[in-house]
């Protein structure tokens, strides 16, 4: 008896310890998922040649600084407030980003935090740059390095010469006397924390939907007045920074051309490498794109 009950007693404490080594297993995995790294499938083709749908690729969190907010809320379409944890790096021009989307599908004229809704797009411009679009090519003042895939953003000028008519030239703000479409845009300064920003009609039209997310108050743009509120507002100093992205499918990705700016806030991180890539129409895995790191 007293061999069977050692016998026991060894089994149970082997189970504890398997126990224990496979909570502490979760944990570290729960936390390098919130705080580290993340993994996300590539949905569409809006990023090709970069990334192809059926890619799983690796999404660096420490870069910014992981976010912090209340999932129970986000998920009911609550207001949240996001903090960061300390950033490690900074984003870079070109820099491949996973986000939460920031509009209403039928609507871009306010933002809003949907949780489970992601975009993977390339960072054209910083917080304080300023974007301009000619004959489809991005620039920004000051910089001379190729934003984007500048073969794709050439091509658009190329198919509507063939009168192609597939591609949505009308561009944010879809102001009529502005006139902005995906070929020529801009001058855009994409706003910076703290940058301050005089208010007339153009730049009412331009920053809208950010004064109005900000300050969590109606904004209405009346000849050349603007108004938060019953107020009207001569300028705008902003509180958080914003980025300008962009799909390297350029003929055909929905990005910040058409619906504006992003909000700091609402990026995850920075793509890093593709650790999985399956071909969505055989189910063949492709290797030579397995741990390819994404440029």
């Amino acid at each position: 008896m007293n061999e069977v009950r050692t016998i026991l007693l060894k089994c149970c404490n082997s189970l504890l310890n398997l126990s224990f080594c496979l909570c502490l297993l979760f944990l570290l995995a729960l936390v390098l998922q919130v705080f580290c790294f993340t993994s996300f499938k590539i949905p569409s083709d809006s990023m090709e040649p970069t990334l192809q749908a059926g890619d799983k690729i690796l999404v660096n969190k420490m870069v910014m600084g992981a976010r912090l907010f209340n999932i129970s809320a986000a998920l009911e379409n609550k207001d949240v407030a996001i903090y960061r944890v300390p950033s490690l790096d900074k984003l870079q021009r070109n820099d491949v980003l996973v986000f939460n989307f920031p509009y209403e599908k039928k609507r871009k004229d306010s933002i809003r935090f949907d949780v489970m809704q992601y975009y993977v797009k390339r960072c054209v411009a910083l917080p304080g740059d300023t974007l301009e679009i000619r004959q489809g090519l991005f620039k920004v003042r000051g910089v001379n390095e190729i934003l984007g895939n500048a073969r794709a953003q050439g091509q658009i000028s190329e198919m509507l010469a063939k009168d192609e008519k597939t591609i949505v030239l009308r561009a944010f703000p879809r102001d009529k006397i502005m006139g902005w479409t995906v070929l020529e845009f801009g001058p855009l300064p994409v706003p910076k924390q703290g940058q301050v920003v005089k208010m007339n009609r153009e730049n009412g039209c331009l920053y809208k939907q950010l004064l109005g997310w900000e300050q969590k108050r109606k904004v209405t743009v009346k000849d050349d007045a603007v108004m938060i509120g019953d107020s009207v507002i001569n300028e705008y100093q902003f509180e958080k920074n914003y980025y300008f992205v962009a799909g390297d499918k350029a003929d055909n990705s929905q990005d910040s051309r058409y619906w504006g700016m992003l909000p700091e806030e609402y990026i995850v991180g920075k793509a890093t490498y593709i650790w999985s890539s399956v071909n969505r129409y055989t189910g063949q895995v492709l290797w030579e794109r397995v741990m390819k790191k994404i440029k």
